[in-house]
């Protein structure tokens, strides 16, 4: 949405219309260079903003991935331990009832 220059009419009137049509058209022509290297800036900042928030959520994502591997390990480990401590009780459990049980007799 360019903003195009105007111009008093006295400025019109000192200088003739040349001229002021000729000044109102350079600052329309600075002012749309500026809009375009404003706007390239912009993109610019974006597209860095827009590579960094990717690689950090790559990263997020490859430590997630760690830490749900370890987790894991982890659970794994518990759940063997649980096993064989649960099988080492069932055998002392029904050693010591065998043993009570042939004692009866």
């Amino acid at each position: 949405m360019p903003v195009t220059a105007k111009l008093s009419r006295k400025f019109y009137e000192t200088f003739g219309d040349e001229i002021a049509n000729e000044f109102v058209e350079w600052f329309n022509q600075v002012d749309a260079t500026y809009r375009t290297d404003l706007r390239t800036l912009a993109d610019d900042y974006y597209a860095r903003f827009d590579a960094k928030l990717e690689q950090r959520l790559a990263e997020t994502k490859a430590e997630l991935r760690q830490e749900i591997v370890a987790l894991r390990q982890d659970l794994h480990t518990g759940l063997a331990n649980l096993r064989a401590d649960l099988l080492k009780w069932m055998f002392l459990f029904w050693a010591t009832t065998a043993l009570a049980l042939l004692g009866l007799r």
